[in-house]
């Protein structure tokens, strides 16, 4: 009797080749690659290949790798971008940035061109900023560009929205005309006034939108850590940073900080400026970023202070948390966010971060697209939107 291979059976065999590797049966598939198989395969192994699975079809001399030459390299970007989605290609460069540690291939024209650009790869290329040469670093900042505006297609209309919305709720005013009354706050204010036998409220006390103010209603104060495990957050920063500034109604401030403390403000008009101004890893004063910030607040009341950082501090704890104390005693709307990535929270220090809870500024870690409603409820004064987790 003669068994036949179902075809979702040879695609499940060819699949099995591909994850396991090996040479040619040697996994136990009894499959060989050709084609396209086999310079995926190839893409593969010189990324994940190991001792012992040398001479791979189509993949010679396998154990090898990547190399150390920026060309070959290159050649190896443009194959990965060829035959794999871009999300799968961004993990695979990750990878081989850690695992072959090809970082200062970056520092080469060839492989940036070839490179499939992210939020990741901008981190690396900022952390090698200073060792960059001249010949490299134009094209280092269209890769940079690149993402920034890409990121700010995806997130400042909604940025922009969610903010003015809740600036105009922010100012109530308690004689409104009739198109400016807000109905939901109106009837909860009035709710001791409800009449049974007739069914209704009596709104002796009317609150309203405020109409949008020509100067400046809040102020914004991004104090962001730049030591290295923040490289994703800077660059998120650094887009809303730019997106906020844009708005007349908010005076936006951009502070960076490690061991020393730099006010990036006045190049807020181009993230990427900002960006290339920032110096990733050393180590952490968080003290002495929040010391800086609390020195430029001049309306407390109308003040949010956005700490971002993994709260690692080698700086005075005591004196960290009395002055979020005094900011908060004060009246500024204190935020601390451990990431501002689409990773989730990274390694912490937990005691600092639950020492900041006590006080009344639980830190989290948010999404680029949670941050316009978390800087919108900070704004109108309400309960943050914490992620559950």
């Amino acid at each position: 009797m003669t068994t036949t291979t179902r075809p979702n059976d040879n695609e499940r065999l060819r699949r099995w080749r591909l994850v396991l590797g090996g040479e040619p049966g040697a996994e136990g598939t009894g499959r060989a690659l050709s084609g396209r198989d086999a310079a995926m395969d190839g893409a593969l192994a010189a990324l994940y290949g190991g001792a012992g699975h040398t001479a791979r079809s189509g993949a010679k001399d396998r154990g090898a790798g990547l190399g150390a030459s920026a060309p070959s390299v290159a050649r190896w970007l443009g194959d990965i971008r060829t035959y794999f989605p871009s999300s799968v290609v961004q993990v695979m460069q990750r990878d081989a940035m850690e695992r072959l540690g090809l970082s200062a291939l970056l520092l080469e024209p060839e492989m940036l061109e070839a490179v499939e650009a992210d939020v990741h790869l901008v981190g690396t290329l900022l952390a090698l900023n200073k060792a960059m040469p001249e010949t490299t670093r134009e094209t280092a900042r269209a890769v940079v560009r690149k993402v920034v505006e890409d990121l700010e297609k995806r997130l400042a209309t909604r940025t922009r929205a969610t903010l003015t919305g809740a600036l105009d709720r922010s100012a109530r005013v308690s004689r409104p005309r009739h198109r400016d009354i807000d109905w939901d706050r109106t009837i909860r204010a009035n709710l001791k006034n409800y009449l049974p036998e007739h069914g209704t409220v009596v709104p002796e006390r009317l609150i309203g939108y405020g109409r949008a103010a020509r100067g400046v209603r809040k102020e914004v104060v991004l104090c962001v850590d730049q030591s290295g495990s923040m490289a994703a957050s800077v660059v998120h920063a650094a887009v809303f940073g730019a997106v906020l500034a844009s708005m007349r109604s908010i005076a936006t401030r951009l502070v960076v900080f490690d061991t020393a403390v730099v006010d990036l403000t006045d190049q807020l008009d181009d993230p990427v400026d900002v960006l290339f101004a920032a110096q990733l890893g050393g180590g952490t004063d968080i003290n002495r970023a929040l010391a800086y910030c609390q020195s430029k607040i001049t309306r407390p009341a109308d003040t949010v202070v956005v700490l971002i950082s993994d709260l690692y501090e080698g700086g005075i704890r005591d004196e960290m948390l009395k002055r979020v104390a005094a900011m908060r005693a004060s009246g500024v709307q204190f935020v601390a966010l451990l990431a501002l990535s689409d990773e989730g929270a990274p390694a912490y220090d937990r005691d600092h971060a639950a020492a900041l809870a006590a006080l009344g500024a639980p830190a989290f870690a948010c999404t680029p697209d949670l941050f316009p409603e978390v800087m919108a409820a900070a704004i109108e004064q309400r309960p943050l939107p914490i992620p559950e987790g």
